[in-house]
Formats: C-alpha cells, structure tokens, sequence
C-alpha cells in the first residue's frame, strides 16, 4: 500500500462534517476509513486509493467492534479516530419518555462508545492517537438543553466518556478531546433557519481545519480539550 502520513477513522463520512473531515485528513495525506449506515451509500466522491467507505451499523455493537479490528487487521494502526454520528430530537421533559431517552442514547452514545471502545483499546496498545467525539451545546450545559431533554442528556455521556478515558490514558499520548459546534452552515440547516445570519455559523471547513490541527504535533502538549466552535451563533 502507498505510504500515507497516517491512518484515520471518521464515522458518519457521509454527513456534513464526516465529509468536511474526511476532505481534510485526505488533503493532509491520510488515509481515511469512512463509515456510513447501512441504509446509507457508501460510495463517496473521495479517491478509491485514499479513501474506504464501509457500511456498518453502529449501534451494533459486534458490527462496530468487527470494524475496528478489521480495519486494524488491514492497515496496522489507527492514528486518528472522529466520531461524527449522532442525531437530535425536541421535547421538553413532560413530553419525553425513557423510551426517547434510550433512542437518543442509542443514537448519540452507543454510536460513539461502540467505536471509541475497541479504538481506545489499540491507541493504549500503540501508545499514540488522538479521539474526537462529537459533542453539543445541550451536551455541554444544561440549561442549554431546554426543549431537548433525551437529546442533551445522551451528548452529556460524552464529555464523561471523554474524562474517563483521558484517566485511564494517563501517562500515553493517547488523548480524547470533545469537539461542540454551534450552528453548522449546513443546506439543512440554511433551510431550516432561512432568516438567519448564516455568516455567524461555523462552516464543516473550519471545523474539520481546527479538528485536524488538535490532531498534530502541533497540540502536542494538549491534554482533555473540550474544544467549543461557535463562531457567532
């Protein structure tokens, strides 16, 4: 296989952000694994020679893991791993059930955690890696999660998982930072808000530059980033 300045994981690759950050890791000379769901096409408009598109559901637990080690069986390592796959819902806490807590856990959580896990494990082994999981404003603080209970409570696991696994890697350069967009200038977005000051958003583009450059030797010596990319919004 070509050499590549490193290997790197981006789940959800074929969602705004997935597809910003993996544009990024493969303009940087990384090859990049992308994952899309299963109902989902896995066939992106990146370089076949740079790039992977694997459909795999995961919120299955044995399928995520069954992807992590197969991608380590094929190309050695992991260096970077983003995890992007999530999803959000209304409902204000007379409206939410635990049945819509559990569908929010599934979807925010168990995504991230069922890849982070077996991740977390080989970076340990390595001895080097950088993790990003996609946090959230309601994730973040409470009070920012009014009208959005099961959804800011499944975001706020991970900033826990993050702190746990920045413990248990103490002493390996083995980081996990948390990444909290505002308003991504998204087309759903744009058409969802028409009336906004679209210029206040965040673009993917940024986002994945500043994802990137917590990756490299440039942020070395950072530790436990909780890394909040609002611009204006």
């Amino acid at each position: 296989m070509k050499a590549y300045k490193g290997m790197a994981i981006v789940t959800g690759a074929s969602g705004n952000l997935g597809r910003a950050v993996t544009k990024k890791l493969i303009d940087e000379g990384f090859f990049v694994t992308g994952t899309t769901h299963t109902k989902a096409p896995a066939s992106l408009a990146f370089p076949a020679d740079k790039f992977e598109g694997i459909e795999v559901d995961l919120a299955n637990e044995e399928a995520a893991q069954k992807f992590v080690g197969d991608t380590i069986a094929k190309h050695k390592k992991i260096d970077i791993a983003i995890l992007t796959v999530g999803g959000f819902a209304m409902g204000k806490i007379a409206d939410t059930k635990t049945s819509d807590i559990a569908t929010q856990y599934k979807l925010n959580f168990e995504t991230a955690y069922n890849v982070a896990r077996p991740v977390f494990a080989a970076m340990l082994q390595q001895n080097n890696g950088r993790i990003f999981l996609a946090g959230s404003k309601p994730g973040l603080d409470a009070r920012n999660s009014k009208g959005m209970v099961a959804y800011g409570l499944a975001k706020s696991l991970l900033f826990r998982l993050a702190e746990l696994m920045n413990e248990e890697a103490k002493g390996k350069n083995v980081v996990t930072n948390v990444i909290v967009p505002g308003t991504i200038d998204t087309p759903q977005n744009r058409e969802s808000m028409p009336g906004a000051q679209f210029d206040k958003w965040a673009t993917s583009a940024a986002i994945a530059d500043i994802i990137y450059w917590y990756a490299t030797a440039n942020a070395a010596t950072i530790r436990e980033a909780v890394v909040k990319v609002y611009n204006n919004s």
